[in-house]
């Protein structure tokens, strides 16, 4: 070999070993700075995305076991990362004082190498453990209304500058908040178990999640789309879809009891949904008297997020065999108080036997059909319902009949008395009317009218019933189709005769002035005469 090819030889080789050497290195520091690199990354993506202040305490970059020479000849492609990050927190810009957006224990994803050295970043999947997202109350600022947030020019800006793109994101283990306006008010939480979504940079985000309600508890499931994300206010940003209610507890709330079963949808956002769905309670009752009647709602409800409110637009209900509407609002107040309950309920030909079952022990002592309009109030006290529960109302009970063969027969006496036909073993099963306007407060209920009727009397009340002690006030009138002496048979009607001009009046063949005490277990009847009480027992049927 010459001189002069030897060298040549040796000239390349040198060249050669310091390109591979010069390579080794470069790969190697390529190595070294990929991990502040995509942190670099990272931070910048989620600082321009969500205009935050982002704080990251860890990320780490595992690349698979190779050559720093094989990295740097193939820049990455092909080569699959593991991003794992720990202590993500971010605060809003233009919030500086606010409770932090999100706050993620721990979070990990694939990333292919090559796209962090060209981007956008291609992450194939995240997965996101322990996350507290916090959704602050709307700004009192104005609010652009000309364009959505996520179309204004800088959001647009921070689209086109974002350097990373996702596949899916699975969230696990999350407590979604949304804060009150009003401080004294507490937040509402929801626990997210998890949480997929399947994102784009500017557009809705198409999502399945699993969560559990407080209150009443019960496992949820929905899916449906979120987003574009409003960078200015996180609360209004878009939200859709359908949902599953399932075994919610009634228990928890004082003086009901059932199991609650919903589906239905919803849309608006993240602050303030408006809820379209049906709810059936099979075993819904009351705790006072235990006996469990069917139930069965279809509703639209607007949730205000922000102050915790409920509002009820016309809801369609039906109890047992009963169908009526209610609407109103469910009220949050100050911290741990209960939520305020005002309703105006309708029921415009419900059956008394569904009524009756639901609010008493045992069997309805009476059938018949019921006209119900009242408004109910419960304010956020500590009591038993019973004794904060307020109504304001009227009621009619047409083609009424008492279930029990001994105060029915007792009720066909007084027809039979009032018309003149007591001797008569054929007169018939005596049919009541009864209607009345009532004020519930304090567990005392008044009655500003009360009218009972049969054939051949009526009966018109004015007074106070109380629901803790039991004991009945009324003052008022019967008006009697006989006479005085048509209420005896025999020698006495004869005695009577003369009697009967004093107790006759407007039409009626007897008016008494009548007073009810006692309780609702032993009434006492009395005829006010001159201005006596005498004691008048109910007549009873022969």
């Amino acid at each position: 070999m010459t001189t002069t090819r030897r060298n040549w030889i040796i000239t390349i080789a040198v060249a050669a070993g310091v390109v591979i050497a010069a390579l080794v290195i470069a790969g190697s520091v390529l190595t070294k700075r990929i991990e502040p690199y995509a942190r670099q990354v990272a931070v910048q993506y989620l600082s321009q995305r969500f205009d935050a202040d982002v704080q990251l305490e860890a990320l780490h970059i595992r690349i698979p076991k190779m050559s720093p020479l094989h990295l740097m000849l193939t820049r990455g492609r092909g080569i699959s990362a593991r991003v794992e990050g720990e202590n993500l927190l971010l605060r809003l810009h233009r919030r500086p004082g606010a409770a932090p957006l999100f706050e993620i224990r721990n979070f990990r994803g694939d990333v292919e190498l090559s796209s962090l050295l060209k981007p956008p970043a291609m992450v194939s999947e995240i997965l996101v453990e322990g996350m507290k997202i916090q959704v602050p109350p709307r700004s009192d600022q104005p609010r652009e209304v000309s364009a959505p947030q996520s179309d204004k020019p800088a959001d647009k800006e921070a689209t086109q500058n974002a350097r990373v793109r996702f596949d899916s994101i699975t969230i696990r283990n999350a407590d979604l908040v949304l804060l009150a306006k009003d401080p004294r008010k507490l937040p509402l939480h929801f626990a997210i178990q998890s949480l997929h979504l399947t994102p784009g940079a500017d557009m809705a985000m198409n999502y399945q999640a699993s969560l559990t309600n407080a209150k009443p508890p019960g496992q949820i499931e929905a899916k449906g789309a979120f987003g574009p994300w409003q960078v200015g206010e996180p609360g209004e940003t878009p939200v859709n879809g359908e949902y599953l209610f399932d075994k919610a507890d009634l228990g928890v709330f004082r003086g009901i009891a059932g199991t609650l079963h919903s589906t239905g949808r919803f849309d608006g956002r993240l602050a303030a949904l408006t809820v379209r769905g049906q709810a059936s309670v099979p075993n819904f009752r009351l705790r006072t008297s235990g006996n469990p009647v069917p139930l069965f709602a279809q509703f639209t409800t607007l949730v205000d997020g922000t102050n915790g409110n409920t509002i009820l637009q016309p809801v369609s209900a039906r109890l047992g065999s009963t169908n009526f509407t209610t609407s109103g609002g469910i009220i949050k107040h100050e911290a741990n108080q209960p939520r305020a309950i005002s309703l105006n309920v309708s029921m415009p030909n419900g059956n008394l036997r569904d009524v009756l079952r639901l609010a008493m022990k045992g069997e309805p002592f009476m059938a018949g059909r019921l006209v119900l309009h009242t408004k109910l109030d419960i304010p956020p006290l500590a009591e038993k319902v019973r004794d904060k529960l307020e109504l304001d109302g009227h009621f009619e009970i047409q083609d009424g009949k008492f279930l029990h063969s001994t105060i029915q027969n007792q009720i066909d006496g007084l027809s039979k008395r009032a018309r003149g036909e007591g001797g008569n073993p054929d007169a018939g099963t005596a049919i009541s009317q009864m209607s009345g306007e009532f004020h519930l407060e304090n567990a005392d209920m008044q009655f500003r009218k009360l009218s009972f009727g049969v054939p051949g009397a009526i009966l018109n009340l004015a007074g106070n019933y109380n629901l803790d002690s039991d004991a009945l006030d009324f003052d008022g009138s019967i008006r009697l189709q006989a006479t005085v002496s048509q209420l005896v048979t025999g020698w006495k009607r004869v005695l009577l005769k003369p009697v009967d001009p004093f107790f006759e009046k407007g039409g009626a063949g007897t008016f008494l002035h009548i007073r009810i005490e006692g309780t609702s277990k032993a009434p006492k009847f009395g005829v006010i005469v001159a201005g006596k009480k005498l004691e008048a027992p109910l007549p009873k049927h022969k």
